[in-house]
């Protein structure tokens, strides 16, 4: 899947004011009205080449099905290390706040952790280069602009990023649905990492052995499984609100 192309008005809109390089914005003819005229007011202010070309065009070319008549070509996605994901944090003078994704497939999901984490205020995420989707037009489309604001490492080998999480103070907490304690009993206090599994399989055994705590979050109903953004979402605000009573 394609990594250099930027798809919806609010997308598009983000990464002009993000200093990412735009090689180009495409926009359907005709398709002049509404939140497309200031689009076009900051593209031509940072000197963005655009073009109006047939929506069939963008059609063919949309992977979300829903470009909403704007496409922005862009150089792909620039991930980040580790460690500077570790120097954000410093540099903001906050104790580290990151989410280790384990093959994480659904860009909507991605998408959808990216969005949260930035309102939760994460310093990061980390994804496995294999097995895990990238920064796609889906992902920036779910994602609806955060992912302009968020650091992303891409790491070949995520028990070795978790081990330089450690070697750096950082606990590391996974989710598991036989683990014994609750997240709403948990004390996120501190430097900390939170491991968001597969949607289907959960955390690899060696991931999970290497977490130094094990947490579940409490359901109630007659399934006994969370949509992987949706557990992301509710283990990142009991993270926030604990921070935010300090």
């Amino acid at each position: 899947m394609r990594e250099d192309i930027i798809e919806g008005r609010n997308a598009v809109i983000e990464a002009i004011k993000s200093d990412r390089t735009i090689e180009q914005i495409m926009i359907a003819k005709g398709d002049m009205e509404g939140s497309i005229i200031k689009l076009i007011k900051m593209a031509k202010e940072k000197k963005i080449v655009i073009k109006e070309v047939d929506r069939r065009k963008l059609d063919s070319m949309s992977e979300t099905g829903a470009h909403q008549g704007v496409m922005a070509i862009i150089t792909p996605f620039k991930y980040c290390e580790v460690e500077d994901i570790l120097a954000a944090a410093a540099e903001r003078c906050e104790k580290p706040f990151i989410i280790i994704l384990d093959e994480i497939e659904d860009p909507h999901n991605l998408g959808s952790i990216v969005r949260t984490a930035e309102l939760s205020g994460v310093h990061g995420i980390i994804i496995p280069k294999r097995r895990n989707v990238g920064i796609t037009p889906t992902v920036y489309k779910s994602a609806a602009g955060a992912i302009e604001h968020m650091k992303i490492a891409k790491v070949t080998n995520i028990n070795q990023a978790i081990d330089e999480l450690k070697d750096n103070g950082v606990w590391v907490y996974g989710t598991d649905i036989r683990a014994e304690e609750y997240s709403y009993q948990t004390d996120f206090g501190g430097a900390c990492a939170l491991v968001i599994g597969n949607e289907g399989t959960g955390m690899s055994k060696l991931t999970k052995d290497k977490c130094d705590k094990l947490i579940k979050i409490p359901m109630v109903g007659t399934i006994n499984s969370l949509n992987a953004s949706v557990a992301a979402g509710i283990m990142m605000y009991e993270v926030m609100k604990g921070r935010l009573n300090e």
